[in-house]
């Protein structure tokens, strides 16, 4: 079971929805990867870190985990009538798995998921991997009973019990549509393919991949979770991105590099740029349900540096003459 997450971002309980947002972000540019390439620790910490804003970050969740109905991993206390607790590899009961690795089951019945989020059939993604139809044998063998007791056909044997699982994806691999390597209930490893317009809620559908039963298996069902990041943060299709530029940048222009969940690229700053302006790089969002991406929405911040007497000099004696707060009626 992971850490506390207050703990790992190390704030109070009482803590303010900002206090948790500005704790994560100074965590996570400390702990980032590619600033800890000698320290393979960094990279675990810095995803206990993300992991911990990602609960704390959710109101619902964050209730939730202050009641002690879900534990530090999002966990139901007691999901589905068995056991919490750690340990590696599987947990059976009630038809229900977890596996360590960031890709967790819980206990489900031939009922699936509740709730309102979207159901996807991935049949037709993973070819020849399912077999053919669910009915077999044994649907053949109830036919022919029921024809041999005076006409009257019996019911279809049952099928096995829906398994269901939770997948959490990182936030650059849901915008990038990364394929996801997991593990099922019986060993078997799959590569899922991501479907566009993903969002935290999204269920999956992995037919045949669920119990065995008298009619059948039943399905996996996997409901997707995506996490957040340190510095983006999605907007429907679209992603935005606050970006520090200096003031000569922001007052004779410049091209300047920015990040993108496809790697960075380069913007152009126009001369005059004010904190506030916003810029759009076309088809650098998530893919969107109805075909191509949405853009990334890049702010300007000017960020003065503090103390610079060189800066002060060059600006004594000059002053705007604009009144910038005309339109706030002072």
């Amino acid at each position: 079971m992971a850490a506390d997450p207050y703990a790992t971002l190390g704030v109070t309980r009482s803590a303010s929805e900002k206090d948790i947002k500005s704790a994560y972000r100074k965590l996570a540019k400390e702990l980032h990867p590619d600033r800890n390439k000698d320290n393979p620790n960094a990279a675990e910490k810095f995803s206990d870190v993300t992991k911990a804003y990602d609960l704390l970050s959710d109101k619902d969740k964050r209730a939730q985990f202050d009641r002690g109905e879900i534990d530090a991993d999002g966990n139901p206390a007691m999901p589905f009538g068995f056991g919490g607790g750690g340990g590696g590899g599987f947990r059976g009961g009630g038809g229900g798995f977890r596996h360590d690795g960031g890709f967790e089951g819980f206990g489900g019945g031939p009922g699936g998921m509740g709730g309102g989020a979207e159901n996807i059939d991935l049949g037709d993604l993973f070819e020849g991997l399912f077999g053919g139809g669910r009915g077999g044998a044994g649907a053949g063998m109830g036919a022919g009973m029921g024809a041999g007791m005076g006409g009257r056909r019996a019911g279809p044997p049952p099928r096995g019990a829906n398994v269901q699982y939770r997948l959490k994806v990182s936030f650059i691999d849901a915008a990038t549509r990364a394929d996801q390597r997991i593990t099922l209930s019986d060993g078997k490893t799959i590569d899922l393919k991501l479907p566009a317009g993903l969002e935290s809620g999204t269920q999956m559908r992995l037919a045949g991949k669920g119990e065995a039963g008298p009619g059948g298996a039943g399905d996996a069902i996997v409901v997707i979770e995506v996490g957040g990041h340190p510095f983006y943060e999605r907007d429907g299709d679209n992603i935005r991105l606050d970006l520090p530029i200096s003031l000569d940048e922001a007052v004779n222009g410049a091209k300047v590099k920015v990040p993108t969940v496809d790697g960075p690229v380069m913007l152009t700053v126009s001369p005059g740029s004010s904190s506030g302006k916003t810029l759009r790089l076309k088809g650098r969002g998530f893919p969107a349900k109805g075909g191509g991406r949405g853009d990334q929405l890049v702010t300007l911040q000017v960020d003065l540096p503090a103390d610079d007497a060189d800066l002060t000099k060059r600006l004594e004696g000059w002053r705007d003459a604009r009144n910038l707060r005309a339109d706030l009626g002072v």
